[in-house]
């Protein structure tokens, strides 16, 4: 993991901002489009409102959700909703692709099968997408591959469903195969509270979630709080 410090969360977006500018001009210029899949959380937010103020061409961008909570379309728990507010609203991204999970479906097992079947449409079989970008929970957590749930033991799909209400929602997730697979990962972590884990995230720790992701394309974007045990 190539850790790059920056001095607090305004900076990590900033950097995160170009560092995801960089990944979509390689990705279009060698295969014609990028394929971004991208998590919820405070930072990553205001990467998006930056990102919204860039000039790049989005008719050649395809945006996919690492996670989501299954709740009513329009609910402040939806990382769409924070999406939407960020950026959708204010760039000119073609609504098709805007790949959405589609957590509103009563069926979540059919509803997961359904995003990985758009993910291989897109991005091949098995799906390798351009960049996927992850954040760092206090616990240990990213995507929503969350502590001590069964979706940690997911290896034979691509997408799954939390088997228990994490912090009140159940979620669907990205799994660890798909993540692996990813021409590159972009963490973005920031704050003290990040400070216990990002340590274990760089050593492989297993006990935690993160640090199970085995990709060996990646960058951790982080701001000095979080980089304090370093």
């Amino acid at each position: 993991m190539d850790i790059r410090i920056h001095d607090d969360a305004a900076a990590v977006a900033r950097a995160g901002t170009a560092f995801v500018i960089d990944a979509a001009r390689r990705a279009i210029a060698e295969r014609g489009r990028f394929l971004f899949a991208v998590s919820g959380g405070k930072t990553p937010w205001v990467m998006m409102a930056e990102l919204a103020r860039a000039d790049v061409d989005w008719t050649k961008w395809h945006l996919f959700q690492v996670d989501e909570r299954i709740a009513p379309a329009g609910d402040p728990d939806r990382n769409l909703t924070h999406l939407q507010e960020s950026l959708l609203a204010h760039v000119a991204l073609p609504a098709e692709n805007v790949h959405a999970m589609p957590v509103e479906e009563p069926d979540s097992t059919a509803a997961t099968i359904r995003y990985g079947e758009d993910l291989e449409r897109l991005a091949g079989r098995p799906p390798v997408l351009d960049l996927i970008h992850l954040g760092l929970g206090p616990d240990g957590h990213t995507a929503s591959l969350v502590p001590d749930d069964a979706v940690l033991g997911v290896r034979n799909r691509d997408v799954a469903i939390t088997a228990s209400a994490y912090q009140g929602r159940h979620r669907m997730t990205l799994t660890y195969p798909v993540l692996d697979r990813a021409r590159e990962i972009l963490w973005l972590i920031d704050g003290a509270a990040k400070a216990d884990m990002l340590p274990r995230v760089r050593k492989g720790d297993t006990a935690i979630p993160a640090g199970r992701v085995r990709n060996p394309n990646a960058v951790a974007i982080v701001d000095r709080e979080a980089a304090a045990k370093l």
